[in-house]
């Protein structure tokens, strides 16, 4: 029997009916690709969703989703449970020296003084990464002071956007954030029971956080110098990562980089770019 009755653990599985119509949703929607072998991953992430409604099998749940109804209040929070969000400080941060050593100086000697720098954070998560973008955009900014910039960061999940827009982290959270740099831009709780950081005004000030579906339309009012989505596509599959990278270029400026993860490639796409370094590549 099923189980939002008190006292059960869980509802029965899900039929493969319900996941076909799920996954081939999902994939609709967010690009997320829910093979047959992600059906018991999914059930177990929906089983808040199904406490929080009442409901007692996960077709029940499905054949909501569906209604009217049913798409209008419960599709956000179908996105948070669905999207993945691993993120860390500085993490790859071979990336972070390329730009602090290559890129940044690069783009002073052509734009510096001339205009800001636009970075775009694209699938944020929990926000480890533009507050890293923030803090080396303001260590570069300490001996090039005419440079300035601002980061977009985005994310589809609500929930991570909620929890990155207020920078606060646990402890454990920050070791790869380098000492220098906690003592400079991050703030310790007052309450000394809570093992919590924040990150300073300066961090926040700079990055303006938005949610954004790449399945949808967008486009930016000026070009970006800088893009970041790492360890996004490879929730997707081939056609729709080289559709979403197609759409990146044509929002990069002539001469902009776009940064992927490290276990993500470009290979086989036909995309206006060129690689500089590991995982690193520039609008030509």
């Amino acid at each position: 029997m099923a189980d939002s009755v008190p006292g059960l653990t869980r509802p029965s599985t899900m039929s493969a009916r319900s996941f076909t119509r799920l996954s081939e949703f999902i994939h609709s929607q967010v690009g997320i690709k829910l093979p047959q072998g992600k059906k018991i991953m999914l059930e177990a992430r929906l089983q808040k969703r199904l406490r929080a409604l009442s409901m007692s099998s996960y077709d029940s749940y499905v054949d909501f989703l569906f209604t009217e109804q049913g798409l209008h209040s419960e599709l956000r929070s179908l996105i948070d449970v669905v999207t993945t969000n691993t993120t860390e400080f500085f993490r790859e941060p071979k990336h972070f020296e390329v730009l602090e050593q290559h890129i940044l100086p690069e783009w002073t000697r052509h734009l510096g003084g001339q205009r800001e720098l636009r970075l775009w954070s694209a699938g944020c998560s929990f926000g480890m990464e533009p507050y890293t973008l923030s803090m080396v955009m303001h260590e570069f900014a300490t001996i090039n002071p005419s440079f300035a910039f601002s980061i977009l960061a985005t994310d589809i999940s609500t929930r991570a956007l909620q929890h990155a827009s207020k920078g606060v982290y646990e402890m454990d959270k920050i070791g790869n954030i380098p000492e220098i740099f906690r003592k400079k831009y991050l703030l310790r709780s007052k309450d000394p029971a809570k093992s919590l950081v924040r990150m300073g005004p300066e961090l926040r000030n700079t990055i303006a956080f938005k949610r954004l579906n790449f399945m949808e339309e967008f486009s930016f009012n000026n070009p970006l110098d800088i893009i970041f989505c790492r360890n996004v596509i490879i929730y997707f599959d081939k056609p729709t990562q080289e559709r979403l990278f197609q759409r990146f270029c044509r929002c990069l400026a002539s001469g902009g980089h776009l940064f992927i993860g490290h276990s993500e490639s470009l290979s086989g796409m036909n995309l206006p770019l060129t690689q500089v370094a590991p995982t690193v590549y520039r609008k030509v």
